[in-house]
């Protein structure tokens, strides 16, 4: 039997709560445990129910979803993946949302198959961004708010990578390209569960939230050649 994704729903408005409800709720190892109408609630709602994935809105009152997800992402012992939900994906704030460590964004009117298989990556560590999405926002993040070719930045993203072994390092500049872990596994010759016990580490030393901000540290250092 499939594992429950445990799963809360942020958002202002109530008609598209209960529509993300409906179709995360005809997925039968998806539960909905909750949903919020502001980032405020939202993060005593996740404290609260420690779901495995939180779908939030970014534009909200009170609260918004890039604090909001800053806050969940902070939170002592929490593990929660955050997916920012906006409207358009040139939206600058998909970009803040994703340094606050938001594990990845989907479109509103994304498909409902698609958003389901979204929560399921998103439950099983896997990105939730296209690796020409991935790209593309790499490219945004180390351009927003200082410069990527500036030298204190690039020593230390250096020094991050530096504690890296040469196989973690070999698999993030491959995770950085915005691959899955099944993708890397192949590209690699390694086992699935060989990938995913290097990205958790990946993660660890390199003090990211999650694989896109691990990516972006990754393009700062310069790659494999740091």
């Amino acid at each position: 039997m499939t594992e429950s994704i445990s799963v809360v729903v942020v958002d202002d408005d109530a008609l598209v709560r209960a529509g993300l409800g409906l179709i995360l709720g005809g997925a039968p190892e998806v539960r909905v445990v909750g949903d919020a109408g502001d980032g405020d609630d939202g993060v005593a709602l996740v404290r609260r129910e420690r779901p495995d994935v939180v779908l939030m809105d970014i534009r909200m009152p009170r609260v918004d979803g890039i604090e909001a997800t800053r806050q969940i992402v902070a939170l002592e012992g929490g593990t929660s993946r955050v997916i920012v939900l906006t409207t358009f994906d040139t939206d600058d704030m998909v970009v803040q949302a994703l340094r606050a460590g938001a594990a990845g964004f989907l479109l509103k009117d994304t498909p409902p198959d698609r958003l389901v298989a979204a929560v399921r990556a998103a439950a099983a560590g896997e990105p939730t961004l296209s690796p020409s999405v991935t790209a593309q926002l790499i490219e945004r993040v180390s351009g927003s708010g200082r410069a990527a070719a500036d030298d204190a930045g690039r020593r230390a993203a250096r020094r991050r990578l530096g504690t890296l072994t040469d196989r973690e390092r070999e698999v993030a500049v491959v995770l950085a390209r915005g691959l899955s872990n099944a993708e890397i596994a192949a590209e690699l010759y390694l086992g699935v569960p060989t990938v995913k016990t290097h990205v958790s580490r990946i993660l660890d030393k390199l003090g990211a939230a999650n694989r896109v901000q691990a990516a972006i540290a990754v393009h700062d250092a310069g790659g494999a050649s740091s």
